[in-house]
């Protein structure tokens, strides 16, 4: 495995981690679970800080609908793999962002 290939990994590992470690905080300080219906509230401040949150969050969100989804509603295969690689390519580019910023923090 080339390191390319290995830091890739490590990146969309991190990116599932911190989206997991985000809707988990978030769910245990408000008692309900994340949605994207947080920018649904109109022009507030909450609404614009809420943003951030779903960057990063929103691979967990979207796992976590496809997984009901499909045990709910009996989606077809296609649809959770779809959704599968959406959430997996946007765990990427997170992670691959947090592990930015973490070695940021780490040089200072």
């Amino acid at each position: 495995m080339s390191n390319d290939s290995l830091e890739l990994f490590f990146a969309l590992a991190f990116g599932f981690a911190v989206a997991g470690v985000l809707a988990t905080g978030y769910q245990f300080a408000t008692c309900r679970a994340p949605t994207f219906k947080l920018l649904e509230r109109g022009p507030k401040p909450s609404t614009f800080a809420a943003v951030p949150f779903l960057v990063f969050a929103a691979p967990f969100i979207i796992m976590r609908n496809t997984i009901r989804g499909s045990r709910i509603e009996g989606r077809n295969f296609q649809l959770v793999m779809a959704a599968t690689v959406v959430a997996g390519v946007w765990s990427l580019m997170s992670g691959t962002i947090a592990m930015m910023a973490l070695a940021a923090m780490l040089r200072m």
